[in-house]
């Protein structure tokens, strides 16, 4: 009985050594599993910050040509008051010029009614 005793407890220590190497190996797996997905993540990250890095370069590009713009546009600024006066000038004239038209128009007729223009 002794001998099937030990033979029971052999067997429970085989069982319990199979059973920690098979939880050994299942938590080194996921830890691997782990690993290669905080690798993966890494490299992840340094692609994303190479790409970022990029835009932030073409942001810097786009920022100094928006300023070369400003400068030139405002340059343009006191050209587009100049044409903003003439244009208002110009409507002026205009209704200056449509004023003599009807004066011109009315003085016609009055000149037609004292001194008709007989037909040839």
């Amino acid at each position: 009985m002794a001998s099937g005793k030990a033979t029971e407890q052999d067997e429970l220590a085989e069982s319990l050594n199979d059973l920690f190497t098979n939880v050994s190996a299942m938590i080194k797996g996921e830890l691997q599993g782990t690993n290669n997905v905080l690798e993966l993540l890494e490299k992840m990250n340094i692609r994303v910050a190479e790409e970022y890095k990029g835009f932030g370069d073409v942001a810097s590009g786009l920022r100094i040509f928006v300023e070369q713009l400003k400068s030139k546009s405002s340059t343009f600024d006191e050209y587009v008051l100049q044409l903003d006066a003439i244009e208002q000038h110009v409507t002026e004239f205009e209704a200056v010029i449509s004023m003599l038209d009807k004066y011109v128009s009315m003085l016609e007729s009055k000149m037609q009614s004292v001194h008709p223009i007989p037909p040839p």
